[in-house]
């Protein structure tokens, strides 16, 4: 059973995460609190419930900081696998900026692609990258977003 004053927190590994906007608005309407955390400076909406952390340049200074202050209750916004993998298993819930939830499941998978993908382009093989955001991502995103926090209320978060 979770503490019931625990509060929900949303994580977001801010440097490169196109869905921003979105997650200030949901989290304005459900009074949810946001950790912007990045290597430099990025604008955040003037709101008590939103707060910046800028990490050093170290190599991956945001991702460590994230995956030492997630945890059950709290959601993370990445599109790190590695980072991803690290929160799933403190308990966090983790969902990529296309809406794609991490899961304990799916974390394998991942971590598998992403690493096989590494190594072809290690070895000169051309690869696409990844497809363009698109509107549907975004719509995906507010969905997961948004089933994520009733979830965690459900669970006795707040």
């Amino acid at each position: 059973m979770s503490d019931p004053k625990k509060p929900i927190t949303i994580h977001v590994d801010a440097d490169a995460c196109p869905v921003k906007a979105e997650i200030y608005r949901v989290a304005e309407r459900y009074g949810v609190a946001v950790i912007i955390v990045a290597n430099d400076y990025i604008a955040v909406p003037p709101n008590p419930l939103f707060s910046r952390i800028v990490v050093d340049d170290g190599f991956d200074a945001a991702d460590n900081w994230i995956a030492e202050h997630a945890g059950p209750g709290d959601i993370v916004v990445t599109a790190d696998v590695p980072l991803a993998s690290r929160c799933v298993k403190a308990g966090a819930t983790v969902i990529g900026p296309n809406g794609k939830p991490f899961s304990e499941a799916a974390i394998g998978m991942a971590l598998a692609t992403r690493n096989l993908m590494t190594d072809l382009r290690a070895a000169g093989q051309i690869t696409s990258g990844p497809r363009p955001f698109s509107a549907k991502d975004r719509s995906s995103f507010l969905s997961a977003l948004d089933l994520a926090i009733n979830r965690l209320r459900r669970e006795g978060y707040r």
